[in-house]
């Protein structure tokens, strides 16, 4: 029984953290900032000009927005003055996939700590 005991309660101690855990992560899910889904990257290439500098040296660079949709690779060139606000407004995108993405392993563990609890806590007839 004692040994029962000690186990409910590191159980009880992990599903408050959990809880807390899910409290820290309550703010980026109500942020009212919008989201760009995608990444910001520079891209580098040749333009196939002979007498270009692109040849030998330094290549062309531009920016451009990726993401996927319907399972394909989209891009969009961005013009220089809003290759910031993109980078930002992708990050906290990014930022909030990871914190959904961790809320879901939180509740699989919520769910296992409660299940362990219910075997624990039952009383045999």
């Amino acid at each position: 029984m004692q040994k029962e005991n000690g186990r409910l309660s590191r159980l009880r101690q992990s599903l408050i953290r959990l809880k807390e855990e899910v409290s820290r992560l309550l703010p980026v899910f109500l942020a009212r900032d919008p989201l760009v889904p995608g990444s910001v990257y520079e891209l580098r290439r040749k333009c196939g000009k002979p007498a270009c500098g692109c040849a030998e040296k330094e290549l062309h660079s531009s920016w451009a927005l990726s993401w996927s949709e319907e399972g394909r690779t989209r891009l969009r060139s961005i013009p220089p003055g809003r290759r910031v606000e993109l980078r930002l407004l992708t990050r906290r995108y990014q930022q909030f996939r990871t914190a959904r993405a961790r809320l879901v392993k939180i509740h699989e563990e919520m769910i296992q700590t409660l299940n362990q609890m219910e075997v624990l806590r039952r009383k045999k007839p």
